[in-house]
């Protein structure tokens, strides 16, 4: 583990290398799963406030939904989640490309310029998960299959794991700490130039 602060992040940030391959996974990550994305209620309450900057780029399914059961939901384990379609599991803020591609709705609005609102940091941060416990933040890295060209393309392009998620990372933590993790992800590559598991 490297400690950053008072949050412990994986090794797999500097030894795995990755970089999202939608031509290959098609944005699965927002249509397979058990649940939706970790949301806190100050993202939901901005979800809610600009819903009508993305609502047209919703699934019938997904907006109907959302409008049925809400924003949000608490999951079996008790944490605030995204909604999701409960015939498909499908993140209810997805939508759909020509090609088939799934996007987040709320990011291609943001990036169009409709709205100053971003997806949930939980998904930006991705393939990351983050724990808070009382005394530290825990940050790990999720494996899932399909997630498997993502890092395919991360070793051809020789992307680390902390290099592709920087700006979500300065999101959540600042610049200062990334700055830090960049620093120590740097030495330890100069001290272990082939890592320990970056298969």
């Amino acid at each position: 583990m490297l400690q950053i602060g008072d949050v412990l992040v994986t090794l797999d940030i500097v030894e795995k290398f990755f970089c999202c391959d939608l031509d290959a996974c098609k944005g699965a990550c927002c249509i397979e799963g058990d649940a939706g994305a970790p949301v806190t209620p100050e993202e939901v309450e901005q979800i809610r406030q600009t819903m009508d900057t993305f609502a047209h780029e919703l699934t019938p399914q997904g907006l109907r939904t959302i409008q049925e059961e809400g924003l949000a939901y608490n999951d079996p384990e008790g944490d605030l989640v995204t909604q999701i379609m409960p015939e498909s599991g499908t993140c209810c803020y997805a939508c759909f490309a020509k090609d088939g591609m799934c996007l987040c709705a709320i990011e291609k609005a943001m990036r169009e310029g409709k709205t100053t609102t971003q997806k949930p940091i939980s998904c930006f941060l991705y393939p990351l998960r983050i724990k808070e416990y009382d005394k530290f933040t825990a940050v790990n890295y999720h494996r899932w299959d399909i997630c498997r060209p993502a890092e395919k393309l991360g070793k051809k392009l020789g992307i680390r794991l902390y290099q592709f998620l920087r700006e979500p990372l300065i999101r959540r933590f600042g610049q200062e700490w990334y700055d830090e993790l960049k620093f120590t992800c740097e030495e330890y590559l100069r001290q272990y130039p082939d890592g320990i598991s970056n298969s």
